[in-house]
């Protein structure tokens, strides 16, 4: 838990952003009083009917609180079960404590008045403002105030699991791997988990190497090396690793981390092409993607759904073009296509789409259009998966249904992010990753290498 108490019960005043990021914080901060200020429930009451994600979220709050009214009222405050007390704070609103410039009227500032006045009243107690507004923590740090972001769900990237390690082991060891597997070393055990890749070389043969996996408490060789998706190969070890996790049916939910032009996308869409359009190993494939930063809806936008979810979508556009391409430049090798590498495709890329969508075969959906559904035997691809809270990305997986097979990608950097509820380190992806790394049937693999283009390479390295 983040939120600990040391030796002295604080009080802890939420922002609205906080509760808007996740529902259920009111149960994440050990015995410390939560005061949320009259004016934070004025704005989810205001939030609770906007479409999307942010609506969804508000009126996710409203039944929390309401759930714990059983144990006492909000004026006097309320008892939690798991220890510390909420309330509402109807009080503390003199604004003088404000220096001359503050706008008065402004919900942020009014926030600020009643920490203010909360911490010169309580001296006795910590006062410590929660928020993921960085205007906010600014403004309260010049009013002497103490600030933190809201802690709980965060995750140290710079311990992110990568999925993957490099190890050196014997070349008796190695060769031992190709044969029947060897168990796992105990020098390893602590970083190691399901469905872990390794790059092994050798340190008495310098040639001598293999890249191997984590299954069923051996590691063994990699079983996909020379498999195709729609025509596309991995060109790189973590690529290959990628389509470890892909190929293998027993892995129910992959992670799939990167930065532009690493092969993330590339990758998945054209192992679901070649498992649904071809193989029939899944129902349909369901392409999802956040439409505008938090998740907002697409109404607003002119035309029917397929109109309003293009700019959208141009992702995935993209993505079916460059295997058109890639088909193109390759003669038939093996297995039937939708239509021959060695010939153009007499259609477009759109019409592509369109038909496998008129058939049923693919959707493509944004983050709100997933609550209440029950997706079974689907490939289901979150595209931009850095762009949800961990609470929707929790809601994403409970979605899953059987026969179904989950795959969040994405790339986490703070440049990448545009919801203002989430960064690098909050995010809904990361903190998957984090929560799903120890399970036989989910994996993850982080792609380091640009494979774009020479120049995506220079802009994503030195940029």
């Amino acid at each position: 838990m983040v939120f600990t108490t040391a030796a002295m019960i604080k009080n802890y005043v939420i922002d609205t952003n906080v509760m808007i990021h996740d529902p259920k914080f009111l149960y994440n901060f050990e015995d410390n009083n939560i005061v949320i200020p009259i004016i934070a429930v004025e704005e989810l009451d205001k939030l609770k009917k906007a479409p999307g994600v942010v609506g969804y979220h508000a009126r996710s709050v409203l039944k929390e609180l309401n759930k714990v009214r059983q144990y006492g009222n909000f004026l006097e405050g309320i008892s939690l079960p798991n220890g510390g007390t909420i309330r509402i704070e109807m009080n503390h609103m003199d604004l003088s404590v404000l220096p001359d410039g503050m706008d008065r009227q402004t919900n942020d500032n009014k926030i600020l008045t009643i920490a203010k006045n909360i911490a010169l009243a309580d001296a006795d107690k910590p006062t410590i403002i929660v928020t993921k507004d960085m205007c906010m923590t600014v403004k309260g740090e010049a009013l002497g105030l103490t600030v933190q972001d809201y802690e709980n769900d965060k995750v140290h990237t710079e311990d992110l699991y990568k999925g993957y390690s490099e190890i050196y082991l014997s070349s008796e060891q190695i060769n031992n791997i190709f044969k029947n597997g060897i168990e796992l070393p105990k020098e390893y055990a602590d970083a190691v988990y399901p469905n872990h890749f390794f790059h092994i070389k050798s340190h008495d043969n310098s040639s001598h190497e293999i890249l191997a996996k984590y299954k069923n408490g051996k590691i063994v060789p990699l079983e996909y090396t020379n498999a195709a998706a729609w025509g596309l190969k991995p060109i790189n070890r973590e690529q290959k690793m990628a389509f470890e996790l892909l190929f293998d049916a027993n892995i129910h939910f992959a992670s799939i981390l990167g930065g532009a032009g690493s092969g993330k996308s590339i990758l998945c869409v054209a192992y679901a092409l070649q498992s649904v359009l071809e193989k029939g190993l899944y129902r349909k494939i369901i392409f999802v993607r956040p439409v505008v930063p938090a998740g907002n809806d697409i109404g607003y936008l002119p035309g029917d759904e397929k109109d309003k979810l293009k700019p959208w979508m141009s992702a995935l556009y993209d993505t079916v073009d460059n295997l058109f391409h890639n088909k193109s430049k390759h003669r038939e090798e093996d297995g039937p296509r939708v239509f021959k590498r060695g010939e153009k495709p007499d259609f477009s890329v759109e019409q592509f789409i369109d038909t496998y969508r008129e058939m049923g075969l693919l959707e493509m959906k944004t983050f709100n259009y997933m609550r209440g559904r029950t997706l079974a035997n689907a490939l289901v691809i979150v595209d931009e998966a850095q762009e949800t809270t961990p609470h929707l990305a929790k809601l994403m997986l409970t979605r899953a249904g059987e026969g179904s097979k989950f795959l969040f990608i994405g790339d986490p950097s703070d440049n990448q992010i545009d919801n203002v509820l989430v960064d690098s380190r909050s995010n809904g992806l990361v903190y998957t990753v984090d929560r799903m790394k120890s399970f036989d049937i989910t994996g993850h693999i982080t792609l380091q290498q640009v494979e774009r283009s020479p120049l995506a390479q220079l802009a994503e390295k030195h940029m």
